[in-house]
């Protein structure tokens, strides 16, 4: 073999081996954040639950003192998941400022 081709093969060799290692660190990225995702979905579906039950014990002589707790809690819910947009938008927004300084 030439000095050529085998550059040329070295070099096929550096790419398939880049590809390898990106689809491979990108798997455990994904892993990683569907874990989390889960994680978090399992905390407001059980709290989701719990405000369903609470709805299911409403009756006419407690129904204006529920209602305001369940309003309450829906509420802090959507200021989380809200909270949660605004970290990560944030976090996104610091690195692309990040990559534009390097």
């Amino acid at each position: 073999m030439s000095k050529t081709n085998t550059r040329w093969v070295f070099a096929m060799v550096i790419v398939i081996l880049g590809f390898i290692i990106g689809i491979y660190l990108q798997d455990l990225k994904h892993h990683e954040s569907t874990e989390a995702a889960w994680k978090a979905n399992r905390f407001n579906v059980a709290r989701f639950n719990k405000i369903m039950r609470y709805t299911g014990e409403m009756n006419e002589d407690n129904w204006s003192v529920m209602r305001d707790s369940i309003g309450q809690q829906l509420d802090s819910l959507m200021i989380l998941r809200f909270r949660k947009e605004v970290d990560s938008l944030k976090a996104v927004k610091n690195m692309g400022n990040n990559n534009r300084s390097q």
